[in-house]
């Protein structure tokens, strides 16, 4: 299968980073790439970013000795776009990551998360299709959890999108407008650091969601969700591996409530709160949360 478009970031040369095709659970996936050995470091990004939100956690944990991974999730920069709602549900998207570690060949995975990939991997973490060494997530609360904040007006009034986006067409025609520049205004607008975010960087985000396809392929993550929310059966919840979650307190889509009470699923939990970091907190506090991984994080062994 080919690539659905050029590469959606050209990494500097001396960054270390390069960009890779690897074909996995039926599509073609554009990877960043990074290190070497048999510990996968696999970043999994959020909405409405790519690989490209990792790009200062990416050459920290190729120093650290892994082998890093950060691919653009199904329908996104280019990577394979599947066609319509059900292709984007959840038991699909967990699939990925299992046949993405398995083309690895990797002996042991650190997963990392953020956002709609922090929904992914919660549950990729609690069934376990794969064994991980460590679970990192950064502003998306466990799903257990999240269940429970959405019974609260507070939590409901940040998540009205989720609803507007079911709505067919129109949040594609207003996302999209003038090549699709309103997804710059995502970042600009909620970020704590927006010197983090100049014209490169929102340029890099802007031009990916233009490809044509991309945005419907965006948004089907939440239409399906909510028109297929049993794909996957839970169960109780737990979770078995040490498991560190960052938050961004001036999160303007998620409430840190959310972060209460995960120990009773998870047993081995550290949370680190940013009050200064916004909702795309390893972007707007990468000092911070690169500091924060390379003291909880073990060196790879060779």
């Amino acid at each position: 299968m080919k690539p659905s478009g050029p590469a959606s970031w050209n990494p500097d040369p001396d960054s270390g980073i390069s960009i890779e095709w690897v074909e996995a659970n039926g599509l073609t996936f554009e990877v960043a790439t990074a290190g070497e050995g048999n510990h996968l470091a696999l970043f999994l990004h959020g909405f409405p970013e790519l690989h490209y939100s990792w790009r200062d956690q990416i050459p920290l944990l190729s120093e650290m000795g892994y082998r890093v991974w950060a691919p653009n999730l199904r329908g996104y920069g280019g990577t394979s776009r599947p066609e319509g709602v059900r292709a984007y549900a959840l038991d699909n998207l967990v699939e990925d990551i299992a046949a993405l570690i398995d083309a690895s060949g990797a002996s042991k995975v650190t997963l990392f998360a953020h956002d709609w990939g922090g929904a992914i991997a919660w549950c990729f973490a609690i069934l376990a299709p794969r064994k991980l060494e460590r679970f990192v997530v950064m502003n998306l609360p466990h799903p257990l959890a999240f269940r429970r904040e959405l019974k609260s007006w507070r939590q409901l009034r940040k998540s009205w999108y989720i609803y507007f986006f079911q709505i067919p067409l129109l949040p594609e025609k207003l996302l999209g407008r003038s090549g699709a520049k309103p997804i710059a205004n995502v970042f600009a607008k909620t970020s704590c650091n927006p010197q983090n975010f100049g014209p490169e960087v929102l340029a890099t985000y802007v031009d990916a969601a233009a490809r044509p396809g991309a945005l419907t392929a965006m948004l089907n993550y939440y239409r399906a969700v909510v028109r297929h929310a049993r794909t996957l059966d839970l169960g109780d919840g737990m979770v078995d591996v040490p498991t560190l979650m960052i938050w961004g307190e001036q999160d303007v889509a998620l409430d840190v409530r959310g972060t209460e009470g995960t120990g009773r699923w998870v047993p081995d939990f550290t949370l680190e709160r940013l009050p200064e970091a916004s909702h795309w907190v390893q972007q707007d506090a990468p000092d911070t949360v690169n500091a924060i991984l390379k003291q909880w994080l073990p060196k790879a062994q060779a």
